[in-house]
């Protein structure tokens, strides 16, 4: 078992990483009088079984899988069950699933009733290596990703290995760039094993490693005020090709795609030919001007410009504020 602490000024919690966690997962939460499992339609039936019966009365809250349902249509519908059932805020909220419904029951339990319990269990790679640790939970207005949002710290995050043994390898992959990505920003032997090709064959170093960056940045910047900004490598393009493209390209492809704008032309042919090599499909014919009012919408936007994280050498990122015309021409590969 690995114990990784999150120690924020504030508030601590830890992230336990275990394979067959969910066996014996009574011994690691204070389960409630009741709790409410959030959990979408392609996690296996057994993990949510598993849960319930060693938790003193649990109620299930299924969603469709996919970006759709973090909408407020569906987070009111949660919020209306919550109500139903009387919870109070010492009760708990579970995720039970990947980055969507982490997010999504993370914003549920940070704005029911001003705050209730709330435990994060990520099935997929992406959800474990990134968006399970550090706080973030939001909701989708219409096409713009994380147009609604805020930050809200689980009590724990567990990490059970054996789930992804469900998982189709796209997914997997799509998760695993979220880990390239933070061998890029901070751990050069993280990125060797991608480099290598020997990732796979160590996958619980992998996640353990990319976590081990993104909490080293966090506890310096919870709010992304400065230094946890360089997280969004590959993410100001990224998220729009991703919303542009909502349900077809996922966010480690979209990611991955948006990789390719912000690293030297060197380490891009690097990072290009490990992505490949990965699976991932980067054929893709990016309409420029599709995409350019999803990146006006991001938040990383400012009176500065719009904000880019860039790299010329792996471990030292750095922040770029550019302008619109700017913006285009790199679009354009100009």
């Amino acid at each position: 078992m690995m114990i990784i602490p999150i120690k924020l000024i504030d508030y601590a919690y830890e992230i336990i990483v275990l394979p067959h966690l969910l066996d014996e997962i009574n011994k690691y939460i204070d389960f409630p009088n009741q709790t409410l499992l959030i959990t979408d339609s392609n996690i296996p039936t057994t993990y949510i079984e598993k849960i319930k019966a060693q938790a003193q009365k649990a109620f299930v809250y299924t969603i469709i899988p996919g970006e759709q349902s973090k909408s407020l249509a569906v987070y009111e519908k949660i919020i209306e069950k919550l109500l139903q059932l009387n919870f109070t805020k010492n009760d708990l909220v579970i995720a039970l699933g990947g980055g969507v419904v982490g997010d999504l029951a993370g914003f549920v339990a940070a704005t029911y009733k001003r705050g209730c319990r709330f435990i994060n269990i990520p099935t997929s790679t992406l959800a474990m290596v990134d968006s399970s640790i550090g706080g973030k939970v939001a909701i989708n207005i219409k096409d713009v990703k994380n147009a609604v949002g805020t930050y809200y710290q689980p009590e724990k995050v567990f990490i059970d290995l054996s789930t992804l043994s469900s998982l189709p390898s796209r997914h997997v992959n799509n998760g695993l760039v979220e880990a390239l990505k933070a061998g890029l920003i901070g751990d050069e032997t993280l990125f060797k094993l991608f480099d290598a090709g020997i990732y796979h064959l160590h996958l619980e170093d992998v996640i353990i490693k990319a976590l081990q960056v993104k909490k080293k940045i966090i506890e310096q910047d919870l709010y992304d005020n400065h230094v946890r900004q360089v997280l969004n490598l590959g993410h100001t393009i990224g998220h729009a090709i991703e919303s542009c493209y909502l349900g077809k390209i996922l966010h480690g492809e979209a990611v991955a795609l948006g990789l390719r704008y912000v690293l030297a032309p060197e380490l891009a042919t690097k990072t290009q030919t490990i992505l490949l090599k990965m699976g991932l499909d980067l054929d893709y014919q990016l309409d420029e001007k599709q995409l350019l009012p999803f990146i006006l919408n991001d938040k990383k936007i400012n009176h500065q410009g719009i904000a880019l994280v860039k790299m010329d050498q792996i471990g030292k990122p750095y922040l770029v504020y550019i302008n619109q015309d700017e913006l285009c021409r790199m679009l354009k590969g100009e």
